[in-house]
């Protein structure tokens, strides 16, 4: 049985994401900041027959929970096959480049980025392990640069500083780890979920979680001669949703 650690994966478009992996015969490491949140998620998939999943305590922004989360699974597991960076934060709607509050920029940077590569970096030798590792970042569509460059895209006037910068800079680090894993079986690809009515935007979205992770689940479960180092969109992308960096 493959399994898979997706980060704030106790609601929303993460828990979706949980739950669909789970039909596919997956077992899945829920993760979650607060680790009775988790165990809440756990019940509720379990209650519907999903029992192949468990809870696992895992803060991004803190580099010893991260590696908690790890040995925490290293005593269960010896390969993980896929890894699902998922949590992520987007600080507050007024975000202006010349007045925000630059500790809310360091805070939504260290969720978004480094948060992720921490994640990766700990978690890497389990994938290492897995025959047909995938790793999947789960981006957003503010983080094209040359969207944001075209006037006619119909986002163009949604620039939140920190949330826009920190995720051209996931899409970033998603191009040089897929480079370095070029001649490997890993697959490491950004997603963009699309816009999602979820918790994270006041339910503002147009999209269904439901749409959102199987997006992401695409991506997670993509086969031998499955695409890398790309960025997936549904957003305005021109055909097999390939979104511009």
């Amino acid at each position: 049985m493959k399994t898979v650690l997706i980060t704030g994966a106790n609601r929303s478009i993460g828990f979706e994401t949980a739950r669909q992996l789970l039909q596919q015969g997956y077992f899945v490491y829920l993760g979650a900041r607060d680790i009775e949140k988790g165990r809440q998620a756990v019940q509720q998939l379990q209650s519907e027959g999903l029992e192949n999943v468990a809870a696992v305590a895992i803060d991004v922004d803190d580099i010893a929970s991260i590696k908690a989360a790890r040995e925490t699974l290293g005593k269960k597991i010896t390969v993980l096959d896929v890894l699902i960076n998922n949590a992520g934060i987007l600080g507050g709607f007024q975000q202006s480049p010349t007045d925000m509050d630059l500790q809310v920029l360091r805070e939504v940077f260290n969720t978004n980025v480094f948060g992720v590569v921490a994640v990766t970096q700990v978690f890497m030798n389990l994938l290492q392990a897995a025959p047909q590792p995938r790793i999947v970042n789960v981006t957003s569509g503010l983080g094209s640069l040359t969207k944001h460059s075209d006037p006619a895209w119909k986002y163009y006037q949604v620039k939140p500083t920190a949330y826009v910068s920190s995720k051209a800079a996931l899409n970033a680090y998603t191009i040089v780890l897929a480079y370095q894993l070029r001649d490997t079986a890993f697959k490491v690809n950004a997603v963009d979920p699309g816009y999602t009515a979820t918790d994270f935007n006041n339910h503002h979205g147009t999209g269904t979680v439901e749409d959102a992770a199987a997006r992401v689940v695409k991506a997670a479960t993509l086969g031998a001669d499955g695409p890398t180092g790309q960025f997936f969109s549904d957003d305005n992308a021109p055909e097999g949703g390939i979104s511009p960096w």
